[in-house]
This record gives structure tokens, sequence and C-alpha cells, in this order.
């Protein structure tokens, strides 16, 4: 009777371990820990590791060439769900699940020609409208800058949204774009925004979104350096314009850093929520730097498709997240609510609304 017990157990154990739904990440460059896209994809996935009891397993390449690898790995073994996380997946994605026309598979940023690939696509310029009208709102000088990653059209719809957000809020102002490189490589590459962020305040700019990946904690380290703009340092033709942030409560080491004429530098984060990487004496009490986030909410999406595979609702194509279905927006928490007043909430949900409805149309390119 006892090992008829023991086989019966190791039996339902073994069904149970069977039944178990899987699911196969694979990440772009820059890695699931790079604080911003795919750390939100990452976020996603683990949440619903969470809620549904199923097992996740990660790819990170160290190279663009081993994906394919991943993804094929993953279909051979069976997994209910792979998830490729950026474009640059989407030739491994679509290769393998016309390959694997029973398996599921889904591509975030990118469409796939495959019936068996859930394409999961953002509104990209539409978060990026509000947080470049909140920047012109704020900017003490007039000028703020752009930090793209890799120059391709998908980062193109930030710089687009970001600058018409600005000059609508003040068509005056002045955006300086950059980008950091052309290859892959210019999602990871800190030390080449950093330069960027230098020749940006260099011209006057004061307030800089970095749509960059990996690359964006360069500008943050930058501000977290110079922390601030000085009068006698302002190129010719810029002037400050306003001081926003005079009553805001300040860090010892930036009052000693910024002594005189000076106004405070602030990053916008992408992506994921990084008002807290602003926080740079640990005292969300005192003036951050960061003085918003674009989010773009690549884990409520990815735990949508996970949830849809669990519940036998997989559908295939192009699955579009907009402010509209809460898949971009702004933040707005502790650590920046000290930097905008309740009266600049209502006025950019007030244009928030607006492009929901179609009366304002954010432009792509």
């Amino acid at each position: 009777m006892k090992k008829f017990l023991t086989v019966a157990l190791a039996l339902a154990t073994t069904v149970a371990s069977a039944q178990t739904m899987r699911v196969g990440m694979a990440y772009d460059a820059g890695g699931k820990a790079d604080k911003s896209f795919n750390q939100s994809a990452y976020e996603g996935s683990q949440r619903a590791a969470k809620a549904f009891g199923l097992q996740v397993k990660d790819f990170e390449p160290s190279d663009p060439s081993q994906i394919i690898q991943g993804v094929r790995s993953f279909a051979k073994e069976g997994f209910d769900l792979t998830v490729g996380v950026g474009f640059a997946n989407n030739a491994s994605i679509s290769q393998v699940a016309k390959e694997n026309p029973d398996l599921f598979f889904g591509l975030v940023d990118d469409v796939s020609p495959e019936k068996n690939v859930a394409s999961l696509v953002f509104n990209e310029e539409q978060g990026s409208y509000l947080v470049g009208y909140l920047a012109a709102m704020n900017s003490s000088t007039g000028v703020v800058g752009f930090i793209g990653g890799m120059d391709i059209p998908l980062i193109h719809k930030f710089q687009a949204g970001y600058t018409a957000g600005v000059k609508a809020a003040n068509p005056k102002a002045v955006v300086v774009p950059q980008y950091v490189g052309t290859t892959p490589d210019a999602w990871n590459n800190p030390g080449k925004a950093k330069e960027i962020a230098a020749s940006m305040r260099g011209r006057g700019a004061d307030i800089i979104f970095a749509a960059a990946g990996g690359s964006g904690g360069g500008l943050i380290d930058y501000i977290k350096q110079t922390q601030c703009l000085k009068a006698s340092q302002l190129p010719k033709g810029v002037t400050f314009k306003s001081n926003a942030f005079a009553s805001v409560k300040k860090s010892a080491s930036y009052q000693k850093a910024c002594a005189g004429n000076t106004r405070p530098m602030f990053f916008i984060g992408v992506d994921s929520n990084q008002n807290y990487l602003g926080d740079f004496d640990k005292n969300p009490a005192t003036m951050n730097h960061g003085l918003t986030s674009m989010l773009k909410r690549v884990d409520n999406a990815v735990y949508a498709l996970i949830r849809d595979v669990k519940d036998d609702k997989f559908k295939g194509g192009e699955r579009r997240f907009g402010l509209k279905e809460g898949g971009v927006g702004y933040a707005v928490d502790q650590y920046n609510k000290a930097l905008i007043p309740s009266g600049q909430v209502v006025r950019l949900e007030g244009v928030k609304a607006k492009i929901i409805s179609g009366s304002i149309k954010v432009p792509t390119k």
C-alpha cells in the first residue's frame, strides 16, 4: 500500500508539473535590470508568475546574434508562451513562430506577420507629448533636451511627441535633440549619453528627456554631478526666464554647489517610473531631480498577454496601448509632487483628455 501511494504521489507531481504554464522571456540589449524598458517587461512577467503560479525563464543575450538561440530553445522545450522584448527580436520571434505554429509568441515594440504572435505596440508619442508639455511649463531657460538611444523610427515617435508637447505649452521653447548611436549598443552606452547631456547643458538646456534604455543612466549621473545651471555659464542669447522651484526645500549639497544665480537641472525618465533615481540625497522631502517619467506600461501589456494565454484567450496580431488603454502616461509620486503644482496636473489632465478624444492629434515623426 505504501509503495502504491508513493507511485501515485510521484505520478500526481509529474502531472501537476506538466500542467504548470511556462513562459520564456527573451530580452533586448541592456538586459532585464536596465531600470527602464526591459525591466518593465520583467516586472510584468514576475507579477504574472506570482498571480498565476506559473514558471518564467529569462534569456539575456550577450550579443544580438544569440537572440534566436534563446527563442528557439524555449520553443524546443514546448513553452506555452515565448515573449521577445524589443523590436530587435522581431526576426527571431517571427522565424521561430513560423516553425512552431502550435505555440504562442509575443513581441514587444514591433509587429510580426505571423498569426501566432501577439504584437504589443504603444503610442509612445502620446505619453511623450505630456512630459514635453510639462517640461516647457517648468523650464527656466526655455531650452530643453531630448536624448534618443538608437536612431530608429520607434524613438523618433518619442522625439516627435515630446517636441510637439513642448511647443504646445511654449511655442518659443527650443528643443535640442541628439541620439546616442545607430546600432543596438546605443541602448547601453551611458558614457556617450553623459557627453550629450553636457553639450545640452552648454546650450542652456535645464530639462532633458532620455528615451535611451540603459544609456539614460548617463544623463542621470551627469545631472547628479552638476545639479544646476549657473547664470555665468549660460550661452549667448539664453537667460533665466523663471524660477519655478525657488520655494522647494533643497539639500545642503545642492545649496553649496548651486549658490548664487542658478536654476536646478532635471531629467525626465522613460518606460518605468524613474523618479526615485533623482533623489540624490535619499530624502524625498528635499528637491529631487527627476521632473517626471514617461511611463510605457510594458509590464501591464506583458501581464495581460500571459493572462490571456492562461485563460485560453490568446489572440495573435497587433495590440495597441495608448493613453486610452492606460498603456502610456506620466508619473507623479512622493519624489516629484513638490515639483509639479496641482494646477499643472489639472492642466495636463485636460490635455490628456483632448488626446484621448482625438481633438489633439500627436505626430509620430
